[in-house]
């Protein structure tokens, strides 16, 4: 069921989905994440725990979603801001909006290859700047191609609230359902790289024992995630007390031929 939302809501959500545009390019402080955006954009529209619910399940896609080199990845931002208007203010189905997500995230990629093209002609422009000394010539320059990607994403949600929410729910009812079905059995693929590309990462032979265990602890007990979490902390503290290779004193590490660090000595310190 859609809400109705007031003018000063509306400016509210617009500019934070110009903030999230900004950020989707500064990765500073995360407010283009969908767990940020969408929490954030509910409260505003004065749903939040809406908003909550569905960054949580825009999270499990967009988490393997970064910028590798000039590979730009979908746009997480846009999908977020503009899944949560269309939950909370158009009256989507949560589960539709995250299937329509992965479009959009689609979107906001074109959108961002065409904002950072306009942006090599202002680079230039602060080279000129540079140049001359103009210092603060060139900081506007940077704050203008700024702006620019907090535009690509806070005028596609200006155009949301400017559209009937009947005609959004005719329109998305309207899609075959050979395409809502196949971009909800892509978004399972999505999440499924996403974990994949993580552990990828920051997998060690060391600690993959304790990923597998959690899979063990979830499946044959009843606890919840912060039960879960606890049970990690609590075997990540024993692990660090016990493991050699985290308790070395400088003799004993020079002795053995090792490394002695400050993280060891912070170690000692605990």
């Amino acid at each position: 069921m859609s809400m109705s939302v007031n003018f000063i809501q509306i400016i509210l959500v617009v500019a934070y989905a110009f903030v999230a545009g900004c950020g989707s390019v500064l990765d500073e402080f995360q407010t283009h994440r969908p767990l940020v955006a969408c929490t954030i954009t509910g409260l505003l529209l004065g749903n939040i725990t809406t908003g909550i619910l569905l960054g949580g399940a825009l999270e499990l896609l967009a988490l393997g979603w970064m910028n590798i080199g000039a590979a730009l990845a979908p746009d997480a931002a846009l999908a977020s801001v503009a899944s949560t208007v269309l939950v909370i203010a158009s009256g989507v189905e949560r589960e539709t909006a995250i299937t329509i997500a992965i479009p959009l995230a689609a979107a906001g990629q074109v959108l961002t290859i065409f904002a950072r093209t306009i942006v090599v002609g202002i680079v230039h422009k602060a080279d000129r700047y540079a140049e001359v000394g103009d210092i603060k010539g060139v900081g506007r320059m940077h704050l203008f191609s700024l702006g620019i990607q907090g535009l690509r994403i806070a005028i596609p949600v200006s155009l949301l609230f400017l559209m009937p929410p009947s005609a959004i729910q005719t329109a998305l009812t309207s899609l075959p359902e050979w395409l809502t079905m196949g971009l909800s059995v892509a978004g399972g693929f999505i999440v499924v790289v996403g974990y994949a590309m993580v552990i990828n990462m920051v997998a060690t032979k060391q600690l993959m024992p304790f990923f597998f265990l959690g899979f063990a602890f979830a499946a044959i007990s009843d606890l919840n995630l912060i039960a879960l979490g606890i049970i990690g902390l609590v075997i990540a503290i024993v692990y660090l007390q016990l493991s050699p290779k985290y308790n070395l004193s400088p003799a004993t590490a020079n002795a053995n031929g090792g490394s002695y660090d400050e993280f060891d000595a912070d170690l000692e310190d605990l």
